[in-house]
């Protein structure tokens, strides 16, 4: 059994959008799925930090975090037409963050082998100057550049299976060889980018891998990416450590897209990072919560993943 940290707090659910269906009752149904769970006692619980300044400013410009500061405490309700916010979305977006610092440390020092945090608000679309998509900051950007500043990790591999294409994410890392993005996404769809031909520029050409898919796709072609295409481009970037943006909103009952993925195809990918990943990097693996908006199909995928993360229990 792996030591597996899942990382939770209860501010999460203060960031109040209701009726926005990126919600707190999204986190809820996760909670009670995972502490009813029979894994629950094999779980270890550490305590996420506040993401600092600096450390949110290693991949946004400092206007960009003194206007989501100034905007939540001044009680400003939209960011965009898509990202709500109330005065307690600050600090749950630095618990949301600095979840992420938290697990990395704790992955580096041997006291995690891998970790999920089932953080809100989600990160991927947060661009370097702006909000967008839901999110704030970009949360597993953030923990890439904090493990190579802090811990001085060389290549870090990210895995986006959200079912939107993380934009921001990309653009983190478009020029940067030091970080390798790969999602796989509905296209043509929210939020435009991710084309197959978008592969990084300059000394990052490369490092980007996009796996743009036609809508009512499921687990056979999602397990065929990964196994034939994905894990090949791990096992020869040979990352310190990977990262997956978990959205779980390509699952078939999810709402807001048109995919067919199912709770236990998400374990199955799952399987195949974790081995790939005690390959690579000695089974450093760090997973954050991203989408997914139908709760109880979110609540059992989640479940699936982290069983998997766990090992048997």
């Amino acid at each position: 059994m792996n030591k597996t940290g899942y990382i939770y707090h209860p501010q999460y659910l203060k960031h109040d959008t209701e009726p926005h269906p990126e919600n707190p009752g999204r986190l809820e149904a996760i909670q009670r799925k995972i502490e009813s769970s029979k894994i629950y006692p094999h779980l270890i619980f550490p305590e996420p930090r506040r993401a600092t300044d600096d450390e949110l400013a290693a991949n946004h410009n400092s206007s960009h975090i003194d206007h989501v500061r100034n905007s939540c405490r001044n009680g400003t309700r939209n960011l965009d037409g898509d990202t709500v916010i109330c005065p307690d979305s600050w600090d749950a977006a630095l618990l949301s963050a600095g979840a992420g610092l938290t697990a990395v440390d704790q992955i580096i020092a041997g006291q995690l082998d891998n970790a999920f945090t089932t953080v809100r608000p989600p990160g991927h679309h947060a661009e370097k100057d702006h909000a967008m998509g839901f999110c704030l900051f970009n949360n597993v950007a953030v923990a890439a550049r904090y493990a190579i500043k802090k811990h001085g990790l060389n290549r870090i591999f990210i895995f986006d299976w959200d079912v939107h294409h993380g934009n921001g994410t990309q653009h983190s890392f478009y020029s940067d060889p030091s970080v390798y993005y790969s999602s796989t996404h509905q296209y043509p769809f929210y939020p435009g980018t991710g084309d197959d031909d978008e592969t990084g520029t300059g000394d990052g050409l490369g490092t980007t891998l996009n796996f743009p898919l036609d809508p009512f796709c499921g687990d056979p072609a999602y397990l065929d990416i990964v196994e034939n295409k994905l894990i090949p481009e791990i096992q020869s970037y040979r990352p310190d450590l990977i990262i997956i943006s978990a959205g779980f909103d390509a699952h078939e009952n999810d709402p807001l897209a048109q995919m067919r993925v199912s709770a236990d195809g998400y374990g199955k990918m799952t399987a195949m990072i974790l081995k790939v990943a005690e390959e690579v990097c000695g089974g450093r693996l760090l997973s954050m919560l991203e989408g997914g908006y139908d709760h109880t199909a979110l609540a059992e995928s989640v479940h699936e993943h982290v069983n998997v993360l766990l090992g048997d229990s």
